[in-house]
């Protein structure tokens, strides 16, 4: 684990550039070395100023994003696609503009429940508009990488055997997977394996409960999580992931159905994050050592 992050959804709704700002002082505060935020429309914040106070307190910035039905790259429609490309492209250069490292999320798709199979010609088109987004990141200096979610906010991506085969199919090597517990419990029948498989192609790790609240709390079990990481030599980031209709808006609410609220108040909430985060890793590294690992 290179750096232990938080999502700014933790602290803000993320509509305003006091929010943001909020957001990196309160994750500093915490011991975070990272945030996520989300999407940012240039014209609406100052990114300078958001770089500059990431730098002053020493909190690295990504962002994640999803697409709208409108862009769906995967969907057929040429004046999606060419849309979709273009947001893309445009996020890409706002992460570098935000002095961000990485771009990730769903990509590839909309952000949606689909009432549809995917299609081969839509699989191929998001193989190829990545590939080539790709390798406009890797000329800004950011890793692009794609999150695998569950099957009701994608109908592309779900599981690590899918994400590899897009990933060949993308043929750009500094393309990576990004991995979230909460998915994982849903869709893979062994989530530690999973990470296995992904191997050295994962280039971005969300911890999520699997009731999106306080770690510990839910039914994933952590030990084979954090072992798994460890057999791969993971070292990227690990980022915390929670939501609550006490800080998020409400369209991001109902997009990840979150109908109930499994907690309100945010501080307890990171503090007891990066303690659970930060035990079980230490628990995993013991495990090694007295198996006779290094």
């Amino acid at each position: 684990m290179r750096r232990l992050g938080i999502h700014s959804f933790v602290w803000t709704g993320g509509q305003t550039q006091e929010g943001l700002e909020m957001a990196l002082e309160k994750s500093a505060a915490h011991g975070y070395r990272c945030i996520e935020f989300a999407y940012l429309r240039p014209e609406l914040f100052d990114l300078d100023r958001l770089a500059r106070k990431s730098r002053a307190l020493d909190v690295q910035i990504g962002v994640t994003m999803g697409l709208p039905r409108d862009k769906d790259i995967s969907s057929g429609d040429p004046d999606a696609i060419r849309a979709g490309r273009a947001m893309l492209s445009d996020a890409v250069r706002a992460v570098r503009d935000i002095g961000g490292d990485k771009l990730g999320g769903i990509l590839y798709s909309a952000h949606a429940k689909y009432d549809r199979q995917p299609t081969e010609t839509g699989w191929k088109t998001a193989a190829e508009v990545i590939a080539e987004i790709g390798a406009e990141a890797t000329d800004a200096g950011i890793m692009l990488t794609l999150e695998l979610v569950n099957r009701f906010e994608s109908n592309l991506l779900n599981t690590t055997a899918q994400g590899l085969k897009f990933l060949d199919d993308c043929g750009n090597p500094d393309v990576t997977l990004h991995l979230d517990t909460f998915h994982m419990q849903i869709e893979e029948a062994d989530p530690a394996q999973a990470i296995r498989m992904a191997g050295d192609r994962l280039g971005y790790f969300h911890i999520g409960e699997s009731n999106r609240g306080y770690l510990g709390c839910g039914t994933i079990r952590w030990e084979p999580i954090f072992d798994a990481l460890l057999d791969i030599g993971y070292d990227r980031d690990v980022v915390f992931e929670s939501f609550s209709t006490a800080v998020v808006d409400e369209g991001l609410s109902l997009a990840c159905a979150i109908w109930r609220d499994t907690w309100t108040e945010n501080d307890p909430l990171a503090a007891h994050a990066r303690q659970f985060i930060e035990l079980k890793h230490a628990e995993a590294r013991r495990r090694r050592a007295a198996n006779g690992r290094a």
